[in-house]
């Protein structure tokens, strides 16, 4: 899944890409992608894009229309969805429901002349990608929830500790998954920002020492600057790449850790997993798969 380092990148590269292209057409290919109907989607044909922008996990694309209207295209590609930019777009409208495509968007110049444009495709069976036109980003029910942004100024570690205590005996691997406690933070970041910080992710948030609320501080603005500059200047098409490479032991289930050399273990969930160390995070405890048995604390 597309998080905080990516989305940012993402948005970077339609800044220095799009900014100024008008949108030709519009293609909705799969018709339970788009979660708006007010202002119809058709409204952004003609409108120039002037910016594009991150909250949270959703991507901001902005616009203002020939009668000087600003609208919002906004989505958030949810686990297996991706933005591709195409220097040439397809000529043929796509087929509904035929392949991953979702949502197409075809750009040209001030002269009306082809200037590429975007795909946001899904690659899974469970559609969850979503897509809308707003006039107010925060018509978006989910960006309308998000927390406090985690490289924010105002978020210091003074903010995290209250967040924390707030989440009382909620453990930490859900507390930073959850978007409307932190904003951008998912399953693989925060298997990382937890195995910097040395740290269980089953951990009571509430039961932090103020040692380690400042250790887990640091790690997650460390990993998260890291991973924002590892992607800054990246085309849309080498991201994910670059996200795989650069993570600590998320995805790394059997390979030695980075820090201890003891191997990667994992914790499998119906539908997702997490990757923690045992001799980094849990005192070479290991946890118990939940398909079989409880965690261990």
């Amino acid at each position: 899944m597309p998080e905080l380092p990516e989305v940012e990148s993402l948005a970077a590269y339609l800044r220095a890409t799009a900014t100024g292209l008008r949108v030709a057409r519009v293609e909705l290919a799969a018709i339970s992608a788009l979660k708006t109907f007010d202002p119809p989607v058709t409204d952004l044909v003609g409108a120039r894009i002037v910016d594009a922008a991150r909250r949270g996990k959703f991507l901001d694309v902005v616009l203002v229309d020939e009668d000087g209207e600003v609208l919002h295209l906004v989505t958030h590609l949810s686990r297996s969805g991706w933005l591709h930019w195409r220097k040439e777009m397809s000529a043929a409208p796509p087929k509904p429901g035929k392949g991953p495509l979702a949502f197409r968007v075809v750009l040209v110049d001030d002269d009306g002349v082809a200037a590429g444009g975007f795909d946001l495709t899904e690659a899974a069976t469970q559609k969850r990608l979503a897509v809308y036109v707003v006039r107010d980003p925060d018509a978006v029910p989910g960006i309308a929830r998000l927390g406090p942004e985690p490289l924010a100024d105002d978020v210091t570690v003074d903010v995290l500790a209250a967040i924390l205590a707030e989440a009382g005996g909620h453990q930490l691997k859900g507390v930073l998954r959850d978007q409307s406690t932190i904003a951008g933070i998912g399953n693989a970041y925060s298997d990382d920002i937890l195995h910097a910080a040395r740290l269980s992710p089953f951990k009571a948030a509430g039961k932090l020492s103020p040692e380690e609320v400042a250790t887990l501080y640091a790690a997650m603005r460390d990993v998260l600057t890291d991973a924002v500059r590892r992607s800054e200047g990246l085309g849309a098409a080498d991201l994910k790449a670059e996200k795989k490479l650069g993570m600590r032991v998320h995805g790394r289930t059997g390979q030695p850790c980075p820090v201890c050399g003891d191997v990667v273990r994992e914790v499998s969930f119906a539908d997702s997993s997490l990757q923690y160390c045992a001799t980094c995070q849990t005192d070479g405890k290991p946890l118990a798969d939940r398909r079989y048995s409880k965690f261990l604390k």
